[in-house]
């Protein structure tokens, strides 16, 4: 099928030859073209230029974006969109005073989200997780990680991971699997966690492997949780399965996750709230990619991953929602690429740069997706009549979408 899009204000994010990744000063650049057309043949993007060369054919479909800008979709390469239930309650406790580790300690957090579901069907957990899939499709995200981490035990990680293969057979939306066992220590490992993660790796990894249910492998590296010698040990046998790391890292502490991530040759290192200059010293020159989660940092009031140490010392940096039911209940990435530029003080281009590119980067999507670019996946975002694209971080809390494409087909 032949789709052409006419009449586009401005097509955002083009590429002739795809660049896969964006650093430093570069991402202050984002290439466009002002009134031009796209035309999609199938589920790919096959040419586009300026409306004055249109090409002459007959496409089936002609959509006229009457003013409208294009972008590419979202690529959101950080959730835990598979929960079940919520944490509201969490939530009031942090009004009256209770910090996110104090509510962790009891027995709250990741815990509490493991407990709820447990006792959920894995039906119900599929159709509590496809809700949360078809907003944030209409919200512009066409590519998407999830991470399992709420089981905790054999029984509750596979039944995440079977709920998100599910989802990957329903819906066009691209996603990747990472498997994040090593979350929280469960009640009944509480003071044994060597003998966690020897559970984690002899007994759920394998199964894991053999039905081919993740792609990535994750670690929460923090204080209190999984330390770096725990975290090298997961990585190392999470390669032995074929399992990429993308990990936790300096959410609160600064324990050296950074290095061990970059040491094990991990795709990206999420959160970085907490960043010292050593940390900054070890992802240069390495192919892993930092990650920003300002939703996060704004739901518990928490430090901003600081954005401008990142971008200014010459790193890339990636956007990504942490969509999850105690720290972001959010999957909004319009959010937060405003967040990003009002608090993290990261240009319109740089924040478009972290949530298409590179978010698809760390995802490793980078060939396929975050472009407008000849031979990439047809997903993107056809604006209402805006300004310019700084409008959409501009406008917080009012998205500027007025059609979403995933495959080249309308969501």
């Amino acid at each position: 099928m032949t789709t052409l899009i006419i009449n586009i204000k401005e097509l955002i994010q083009i590429e002739n030859v795809p660049k896969y990744i964006v650093k430093g000063a570069d991402m202050k650049i984002l290439p466009t073209i002002k009134n031009a057309y796209l035309l999609i043949e199938n589920d790919l993007i096959k040419d586009f230029g300026t409306m004055s060369n249109v090409p002459n054919i007959t496409s089936q479909i002609t959509i006229d974006a009457s003013g409208g800008s294009i972008l590419p979709a979202w690529c959101d390469s950080h959730t835990h969109i598979v929960y079940a239930g919520n944490r509201e309650q969490e939530f009031v406790d942090r009004i009256n005073g209770l910090t996110y580790e104090e509510i962790a300690a009891n027995g709250g957090g990741i815990l509490n989200s493991s407990k709820v579901l447990i006792q959920t069907s894995e039906e119900d957990l599929f159709d509590q997780s496809s809700h949360r899939i078809e907003e944030v499709m209409k919200l512009g995200t066409g590519a998407i990680e999830i991470k399992s981490g709420y089981g905790l035990n054999k029984e509750g990680e596979l039944k995440m991971l079977r709920v998100i293969k599910k989802l990957k057979q329903k819906y066009p939306i691209t996603i990747k699997v990472t498997f994040l066992a090593a979350h929280a220590l469960p009640i009944e490992f509480k003071d044994k966690k060597s003998d966690y993660i020897d559970y984690v790796i002899q007994e759920i990894l394998p199964i894991v492997k053999k039905e081919k249910l993740a792609d990535y492998i994750d670690v929460f590296c923090e204080t209190g949780y999984f330390n770096v010698e725990d975290t090298h040990k997961i990585l190392q046998a999470g390669k032995k399965a074929g399992l990429q790391g993308k990990i936790h890292v300096n959410q609160f502490t600064a324990i050296g996750g950074v290095e061990v991530g970059v040491k094990n040759k991990a795709l990206s290192v999420d959160h970085l709230e907490i960043m010292n200059s050593d940390d900054i010293k070890i992802l240069k020159n390495s192919k892993t990619m930092p990650v920003a989660l300002p939703s996060c940092s704004y739901f518990l009031g928490i430090p901003y991953t600081p954005a401008r140490k990142i971008i200014d010392a010459g790193l890339p940096l990636a956007l990504a929602t942490d969509y999850n039911p105690g720290s972001t209940p959010s999957g909004n990435m319009n959010f937060v690429i405003s967040t990003a530029c009002i608090k993290m003080k990261m240009t319109p281009e740089e924040a478009i740069n972290a949530a298409t590119i590179n978010g698809a980067y760390a995802m490793g999507l980078e060939k396929t997706h975050g472009s407008i670019c000849i031979g990439k996946k047809a997903n993107f975002i056809i604006t209402k009549v805006i300004p310019s694209y700084n409008f959409i971080p501009y406008s917080f809390g009012n998205h500027q979408i007025d059609q979403v494409f995933i495959n080249g087909l309308r969501v």
